[in-house]
This record gives structure tokens, C-alpha cells and sequence, in this order.
């Protein structure tokens, strides 16, 4: 019996490791943009709070779609609307290129506290429409909620502790944030290409790759110096 409890207990801990490690991976393109909507708040105590408040509220999503995600899964619209949600996210970003006027070029002033509202429920947003696959997934793991919700909160954790280093990263590297906006619509169109039809969505090793494409090209130029 004693054997069977510390077997028991060894197979808590590689689930509870192996969910932990699937958050981490999967979260590394949502952590970058989490970090470029934070970006814009030049107080790093204000850009902190906000990045703290959007991720609790996030969790609490998150906890709420495992509750529903055996009667979420049933509603095409949903993802729809992730897939949505997220597009607009991306096209956002990318459309005043398209027009030739390149964001940066004027200083913005700190956004006010309606604005740091907003920013804050468009992490919890972007957050919660990130998790609509690895949620589903998560649960396809492991039928012990509490384990789930457990990795989900170390992974929450760990997607903060991202999105603080990668704000900083953001300021150094040139092609970074377009590499993150890039991961957004990408994860858009998989969305919608689950809703549209599912046999289109690419493997995940594929995506992986993709990701990592996109990060070692975020990665490939610094910011120059002046002087």
C-alpha cells in the first residue's frame, strides 16, 4: 500500500510537471503580448500593477472555462470569437504600418486610469483567448481538476514572470514586438481554421516551429545605441 501511495504521488508530480511544462511552452508568444500591451505605461510600478490585475483576472477566466470547458467545447462561436478577437488584436497593430505611419515615431504620453482599465481587461482577454486550446488540452491530460487548476496557476505565475522580462526585452530588440503581433495572428487563424474545419489546423509541432521561427527573428537585431 505504502508503494502504491509513493506511486501514486510520483505520477501526481509528472502530470503536475508535465502541465506546468506544456503552460510554460505555450505561453511563451502570449507572454511577449502581454508584454507589448503593457509596454506602452512608461511607470514600471503602474505597467507592474497592471500586468498583476490582468493576470489575476485572467486566471480567474481561466479557472471559469475549465469549469465549462466540457460545454464550451459543444459552441463553435466561441472560438469564433477568440479567433476574432485575436485577428482584431493583430490587424490593430499592423494596420498603421499598412498606412505608412509607423507607431513610435511620437512620444505617448502615460495612458490615465480608464486607460490603464482597458489595458488590463485586454490582458485578461488576450490572455483567456490564448487559453482556449491549452485549456482543452490541459483537461485531455488529466481528469483531476485540481491538478489542473494547479499547473494553470504555477503556468499563470510563470506567463507573469515572462511578460516582466519580456517588456524589457521589447526596448532592445527592433523586430520583437512585430514577431509577437505576428504569433497573434497566427493563433487567430488556427482558431479559425479549427472553427471553419478542424482538419485544416496544423499539427502542433508545426506551430511550435513556427513560434520559434518567429521568436529567432524578434531576436535577430538590437535596438542601435545613439551615440
Amino acid at each position: 500500500m505504502a508503494l502504491a501511495g509513493i506511486e501514486l504521488s510520483l505520477d501526481t508530480v509528472s502530470m503536475l510537471l508535465a502541465l506546468v511544462a506544456m503552460e510554460t511552452v505555450l505561453s511563451a508568444d502570449n507572454a511577449v503580448v502581454l508584454a507589448a500591451l503593457a509596454q506602452p505605461i512608461h511607470d514600471s510600478h503602474q505597467r507592474q500593477q497592471v500586468l498583476n490585475w490582468g493576470l489575476v483576472i485572467a486566471f480567474a477566466l481561466r479557472v471559469g472555462l475549465l469549469f465549462t470547458a466540457t460545454w464550451v467545447v459543444h459552441f463553435w462561436q466561441v472560438e469564433l470569437l477568440g479567433a476574432g478577437y485575436l485577428l482584431w488584436l493583430g490587424g490593430k497593430h499592423f494596420w498603421p504600418q499598412l498606412m505608412g505611419d509607423i507607431p513610435g515615431s511620437e512620444p505617448t504620453p502615460d495612458p490615465s486610469g480608464n486607460s490603464l482599465m482597458r489595458v488590463i481587461g485586454l490582458i485578461a482577454l488576450t490572455d483567456l483567448a490564448f487559453s482556449l486550446d491549452s485549456v482543452t488540452t490541459a483537461i485531455a491530460l488529466s481528469d483531476q481538476l485540481w491538478l489542473v487548476i494547479t499547473g494553470c496557476a504555477i503556468g499563470v505565475i510563470t506567463l507573469r514572470f515572462l511578460a516582466g522580462l519580456f517588456v524589457r526585452c521589447l526596448e532592445e530588440y527592433v523586430y520583437l514586438q512585430d514577431a509577437a503581433y505576428l504569433a497573434v495572428l497566427g493563433v487567430g487563424l488556427q482558431l479559425l481554421c479549427k472553427v471553419i474545419h478542424p482538419a485544416m489546423v496544423p499539427p502542433q509541432s508545426a506551430v511550435l516551429g513556427v513560434i520559434a521561427a518567429l521568436f529567432a527573428w524578434g531576436f535577430s537585431k538590437r535596438v542601435e545605441m545613439e551615440g
